[in-house]
């Protein structure tokens, strides 16, 4: 009997890819539906359990931002056993498009991921995260400043709520995994306002190669990708540690692969099976606290 995969498989092999070398093209992102023959054939089954046990607090909150003009939503979660920052270091987490301030723990658990990491030994440090809205966490042309709402606005925040942040770490993943990098290109290039960057995870990073080939909204013109975009080739992160990973079926695997080929040393992390994914991202988790941790301390 065949099974429903095979049979779906079949399926989308007579209706979409029809002619010799289609398979390859889907391959090479030139056809569309290469996450779908993804998901058919299993490549995208790219998970990992949530760690059980006890976790720290999660603070919640809002304020007012100038920047940004509006109120942004922010969360903090702390290692387990405090109540407070009591002078731990911490990292800025970055959502993706489509997210907020409470997606890296209410889908993600990376507040699970970070209390595992403490208690077997792991450098204890906090997870912030604030609304950044889908304008790619740069200056955009009506005003709205997610970049300068981190460094101006939401840092001095934490510092304010006893959290070390001389030096933070920086974890993204998609629209957010771009932002990690930028933000370590910012900081490399003194345009964070004081604030230097620890290290910088980024998952599954929104990485274009062209402003024609960005998503819609995702930059403003031409001249806005020249000046936030041309990060896979023009990393220009000096010595900033990075953990760069990115799923093998995914929109942005090629201009990760190049982001990667471009920045030395080489950074850690890998192009390895998987898919744009919450269960991929959640797989890179516990290896990405780790890294942040090593180097916070």
């Amino acid at each position: 009997m065949v099974s429903r995969r095979v049979f779906l498989l079949g399926t989308l092999g007579t209706a979409v890819l029809a002619g010799t070398g289609s398979f390859i093209a889907i391959e090479d992102d030139v056809l569309p539906g290469r996450t779908r023959l993804a998901e058919l054939v299993g490549t995208c089954d790219v998970d990992a359990q949530l760690p059980p046990g006890p976790v720290g607090p999660i603070k919640t909150g809002t304020f007012t931002s100038a920047a940004r003009h509006c109120d942004v939503g922010w969360s903090l979660a702390l290692p387990p056993g405090q109540t407070s920052g009591s002078d731990v270091p911490v990292v800025l987490v970055l959502h993706g498009r489509g997210g907020d301030h409470t997606t890296s723990f209410a889908q993600l658990g990376l507040h699970r991921f970070l209390a595992a990491h403490v208690q077997a030994g792991g450098r204890p440090f906090a997870l912030a995260a604030a609304d950044g809205g889908d304008g790619y966490w740069h200056l955009r042309a009506d005003g709205d400043d997610p970049l300068l709402m981190l460094t101006r606005e939401f840092v001095p925040m934490l510092a304010t709520l006893g959290l070390r942040t001389t030096s933070v770490g920086v974890l993204g993943w998609s629209m957010g995994g771009y932002g990690a990098l930028l933000l370590a290109r910012q900081a490399h290039r003194g345009a964070m306002h004081g604030v230097t960057i620890a290290a910088a995870a980024a998952g599954s990073p929104a990485l274009f190669a062209s402003y024609r080939a960005s998503a819609k909204g995702a930059f403003d013109d031409a001249a806005d990708f020249a000046a936030y975009g041309t990060l896979a080739d023009q990393p220009d992160v000096g010595t900033t540690p990075l953990y760069v990973a990115c799923g093998t079926d995914d929109a942005f695997t090629n201009e990760t692969r190049r982001y990667r080929a471009n920045v030395s040393p080489p950074p850690s992390g890998r192009l390895g099976r998987g898919c744009h994914t919450n269960g991929y991202w959640r797989s890179l988790a516990a290896q990405q606290i780790s890294f942040l941790g090593t180097h916070l301390a």
